[in-house]
């Protein structure tokens, strides 16, 4: 199958990234190489992009697609460990770091991979096909209250404590070993009228378990950290969120960097020595046109955050 991915708000996040023609830029999440490629279309020979993906299927895809360039460096790694690589390929500082927090159309289209709760296949979901935890040791390994914890808090499901008992009474039968058996167990603890109202009935625990399996969450404060400290001066962080969760840590990290202060309110002046890091180019974040939705409906949750390294 072709690593097709449809790169959401591409135009828009190449713009905000102001690309310098000499300039050094990290496309975190490589995907299907979409925004990687309008970077490089803007790259003179003496820039640099650094390419990064846990998915090897995406970095063989990207490496097929920008095989005209010579100019890229591709990395098969977590982008939680941005400074770690930068530090090891003797950089610096760069001018841009683009993150696309979304799954990729190839890996929910592909069955085998487990992402998607249309097609089935067997319960994985891990972007790092090289990883040994998988959707199937959460299903199956977690006790009932830390399943309940996960749906609840990464799924924002309001029936997380159903799910979570009903997934527990089935594998006391038998293992659950496939995405579709999980969503019959899900369709069983929700019910009916809400089944038929609002998005599939599995989409939320779905989106739970992935993000359980792949530490979505837990990494990003330390990631937009990292990645800001190896920012240069005037240098771009532009990140991509689709649902609330990302889009609430991104928001919450942009402002606690552009205003780091923990001094007291009634202290006239500053004494915690905490300088700003960044200014907050997106007062809002910029969403996606009608146009895009029309074309890509998998883009209308996603929006995109700026900010700007002092």
């Amino acid at each position: 199958m072709e690593f097709k991915h449809v790169s959401v708000l591409l135009n828009e996040a190449i713009h905000e990234l102001n690309i310098k023609e000499d300039g050094i830029y990290v496309d975190c999440t490589l995907g299907g190489a979409g925004h990687s490629s309008e970077i490089l279309k803007r790259l003179s020979e003496k820039g640099k992009l650094i390419g990064i993906d846990q998915d090897t299927d995406a970095i063989n895809a990207a490496k097929e697609k920008l095989k005209e360039y010579d100019n890229v460096i591709y990395v098969h790694d977590n982008f939680h460990n941005i400074k770690n690589i930068l530090n090891e390929l003797n950089i610096e500082k760069v001018d841009g770091i683009l993150m696309d927090l979304g799954v990729s159309s190839y890996q929910l289209d592909k069955p085998e991979r487990g992402f998607s709760y249309m097609h089935d296949a067997p319960l994985d979901m891990r972007m790092n096909k090289e990883s040994s935890f998988s959707a199937f040791d959460v299903v199956n390994g977690y006790d009932e209250d830390k399943l309940y914890r996960v749906i609840r808090n990464y799924g924002e499901e309001k029936f997380a404590k159903r799910i979570a008992q009903f997934i527990v009474n089935k594998r006391q039968e038998e293992n659950i070993n496939s995405t579709f058996e999980l969503v019959e167990v899900i369709k069983s603890a929700i019910p009916a009228k809400f089944r038929r109202q609002g998005p599939h009935p599995a989409k939320r625990t779905f989106q739970a378990i992935r993000i359980e399996v792949n530490g979505e969450l837990e990494i990003l404060n330390s990631t937009i950290e990292d990645g800001v400290d190896k920012l240069s001066s005037s240098g771009r962080m532009c990140i991509i969120t689709f649902h609330s969760l990302e889009d609430r840590i991104v928001k919450n990290k942009f402002k606690e960097l552009k205003n780091p202060c923990t001094c007291p309110t009634d202290i006239p002046i500053c004494v915690c020595g905490k300088k700003p890091k960044i200014e907050i180019i997106t007062r809002k974040p910029i969403e996606p046109s009608e146009d895009e939705i029309t074309i890509n409906p998998r883009s209308r949750s996603a929006k995109l955050r700026v900010a700007e390294k002092i």
